[in-house]
């Protein structure tokens, strides 16, 4: 499997530190979702202290044979710079080490690692490069891969269908 370190540029700095109780500065307290993009949600905001709306392609799921067991992915652009994020929340109880897998259209694409947990998960966060963005684009699932033990991985499909129209709202 390839590395997400090849794909992926590795954590998102300053913005590793936030959790959905400390926003993204898309996500979070006041957001509203604008539009609906197949299976993907525009969630807007203005961040305290910025000048203009900040938008991210937002969409939760559950697997499907644990519905105890779910995540929400989060695309958007870092405010400062132009460098685009995937962050990713998953439940307490996960298996650390292991990292966050990925899949898309049965292709390995890589593992993240876990950047902190809080009350409300544990957060996995990349800046993406743009082969991996293409390959979103072009592509039908994508599967998040979480382990609760080394030997157990839960797969959770997330639709890609709507990504490449609502890329037009994330700002």
């Amino acid at each position: 499997m390839l590395a997400l370190a090849i794909l992926l540029t590795g954590p998102a700095g300053g913005f590793a530190q936030e959790t959905e109780s400390e926003p993204t500065g898309v996500t979070g307290p006041g957001s509203v979702v604008k539009e609906t993009y197949g299976a993907w949600q525009l969630s807007c905001r203005t961040p305290p202290g910025a000048r203009e709306e900040k938008c991210a392609l937002v969409q939760s799921v559950t697997a499907a044979d644990r519905p105890n067991v779910g995540l929400t992915v989060v695309f958007y652009k870092a405010v400062a710079e132009d460098k685009k994020l995937l962050r990713v929340v998953v439940p307490l109880g996960v298996l650390l080490p292991t990292g966050l897998g990925l899949k898309i259209d049965d292709e390995d694409v890589g593992n993240a690692p876990f950047l902190k947990c809080s009350r409300n998960g544990c957060i996995a966060e990349v800046v993406l490069q743009d082969a991996v963005i293409e390959k979103m684009k072009s592509g039908k699932q994508a599967v998040f891969i979480i382990f609760d033990t080394y030997e157990s991985g839960i797969g959770i499909p997330v639709s890609l269908e709507g990504f490449t129209n609502g890329l037009r709202g994330v700002k």
